[in-house]
């Protein structure tokens, strides 16, 4: 297994019905399988889920070690022929303390997993 964290970024869109909790959830797993988060967001009410999903994931990573920054911009986009601008939020692990804690979790999940051993040994 490599050391190295994957840089591919997942792209999240929420809007203002958008579970907070939910979409925490998906954020912590991302972030623990090792991939930098991308949220995007229109609209207040959607940017305030989105801020508090970030929050809520920060709880569930911090126990495990795991710091997280969130990086916000503005982006231009099309929606149904209509230019939107939308606000977009980088979300990835903070130091190099953090990292090596998700690669402590991948480890880890991975030795006590042993299907994951021969689910791997088949596709190589």
């Amino acid at each position: 297994m490599s050391n190295e964290v994957k840089t591919d970024i997942s792209c999240l869109k929420v809007s203002s019905k958008s579970s907070p909790a939910s979409v925490a959830g998906a954020i912590a797993g991302m972030i623990k399988d090792g991939s930098n988060v991308e949220i995007q967001a229109v609209g207040a009410g959607a940017v305030n889920q989105a801020i508090k999903a970030i929050a809520i994931s920060r709880g569930f990573l911090s126990p495990v070690g795991i710091e997280i920054v969130c990086i916000p911009s503005f982006a231009d986009i099309v929606i149904d022929g209509e230019y939107r601008t939308a606000i977009r939020f980088v979300v990835e692990p903070r130091d190099v303390h953090s990292i090596a804690a998700i690669e402590k979790i991948k480890l880890s999940s991975t030795e006590s997993d042993p299907e994951s051993d021969a689910a791997s040994a088949t596709v190589a």
